[in-house]
């Protein structure tokens, strides 16, 4: 009896660690289906003054799934989004940058229809590579600062989540949203509700 208590007591641990194993697993698909779509020709840590100096250019791709900040923007991550990175030098000003090139469709929820859109995303930013934030002030007015850390290394999904958690609107709105706005008619019962006279009278009821 005791043998058949603690072999019965058993399965339910079995059924836990088959579990765990489960959503391991799942983890590791996910991430290693994220890696997959990513470009595997883009270095994940880019030295920048390197690769000013060797005037390299990167393209690649990254899916909305890897970007964990932007996540709280959208209604759902399906998509990606196609970039550029150019590095150069400025031959009148010999300002270091890298020029970044974004390409994407967010799938964002219009606050008039509640409904799923997609809001198209086209950046082109010059980014002035600056050691010291009071290297800014010599930029010209066309670029923005990028503040490289000490050891010069800069993550490509970085740059490229920074600029597009800076895209989303405040309040989306979807293209011909204005005409379903403008065709509501709300019913005399909501006008009633609404109306704070509406509403005084109902008070003087009770």
């Amino acid at each position: 009896m005791n043998v058949e208590r603690g072999g019965q007591g058993s399965l339910p641990a079995r059924a836990s660690c088959g579990t765990c194993e489960w959503v391991h697993l799942t983890w590791l698909l996910r991430v290693f289906n994220i890696l997959r779509l990513m470009s595997a020709n883009v270095p994940e840590m880019l030295d920048a003054w390197r690769m000013v100096a060797a005037r390299r250019r990167f393209d690649g791709r990254i899916p909305l799934s890897a970007m964990t900040r932007l996540q709280g923007s959208l209604v759902d991550t399906e998509g990606e989004c196609v970039y550029s990175l150019q590095f150069d030098q400025d031959a009148l000003l010999k300002v270091a940058y890298v020029e970044l090139s974004i390409d994407v469709e967010l799938p964002l929820a219009c606050q008039r229809t509640l409904q799923r859109f997609l809001y198209p995303v086209q950046i082109r930013q010059r980014l002035g590579l600056i050691r010291d934030e009071d290297e800014e002030a010599a930029l010209p007015p066309d670029y923005e600062a990028l503040l490289v850390p000490d050891d010069g290394m800069l993550r490509a999904t970085d740059l490229v989540e920074d600029e597009l958690v800076l895209s989303v609107p405040v309040v989306p709105m979807a293209p011909g949203s204005e005409a379903v706005e403008a065709e509501w008619v709300p019913s005399q019962e909501e006008q009633d509700k609404a109306s704070p006279f509406a509403a005084l009278a109902a008070l003087k009821k009770q």
